[in-house]
């Protein structure tokens, strides 16, 4: 994905606010959206684009334009009821991925079910880590090591399919090192850098965050 595509936040807990500044911090253009409007005061000296409405409405979410909009985060995983309408509205608009926040396994289950591409659970995935992780262009994952080393996962692009880690050169052309190799499920840290690469391989790395740009 990239930072030039438009979001919108549903629900401006914690959670959802934490996506929504971390989004609009990287220059993304982003509606942020929540049913209480002393909610919405507090949040809009940090996110420009900050509405007072009730998502489940559908009038509501034809008067947002959210049918423009790239991508949603549906952070509002207290209220399973309107998680599940917010979803399905989303997908009859037209959104092409819809990321919502679960309680619990059965909600997730269920989120799935009614339409939502992607499910996270608050407990393994900061608002932060998940802004980070739909703003970095084919990066399947991110963990932060620390303040400036992260862990990657990504996929492997068309042009490094049949090319080797040593005809790639990552270390000097990209800052970092790839720690293991996913295929078929299967991870693998006996990296052979001999070895062609496959597109089907996805590359779990360690790489210095502020470099990990050039790699959009």
């Amino acid at each position: 994905m990239s930072i030039y595509r438009n979001y919108a936040v549903f629900g401006l807990g914690r959670y959802g606010l934490s996506v929504a500044k971390e989004l609009c911090a990287s220059g993304a253009e982003v509606l942020a959206v929540d049913i209480s409007q002393e909610i919405v005061n507090d949040a809009i000296d940090e996110i420009p684009i900050c509405k007072c409405a009730d998502v489940t409405d559908p009038d509501v979410i034809r008067q947002l334009g959210i049918s423009n909009i790239d991508t949603v985060i549906i952070a509002m995983a207290s209220n399973l009821e309107a998680s599940v309408m917010a979803v399905t509205l989303c997908k009859e608009a037209g959104v092409e991925t819809v990321i919502a926040k679960c309680a619990n396994e059965m909600h997730r289950k269920i989120l799935r079910r009614v339409g939502a591409d992607i499910v996270v659970f608050p407990e393994s995935e900061s608002g932060t880590r998940l802004a980070k992780n739909i703003l970095s262009s084919g990066f399947i994952d991110i963990i932060e090591l620390s303040k400036d080393v992260s862990m990657v996962e990504l996929d492997v692009k068309d042009e490094w399919a049949g090319k080797t880690l040593i005809d790639l050169n990552f270390r000097k052309k990209y800052s970092l090192n790839v720690a293991a190799i996913k295929q078929n499920g299967e991870v693998s840290i006996d990296v052979d850098p001999q070895k062609p690469l496959e597109k089907n391989m996805k590359l779990i790395v360690i790489a210095n965050t502020a470099k990990l740009n050039k790699l959009k």
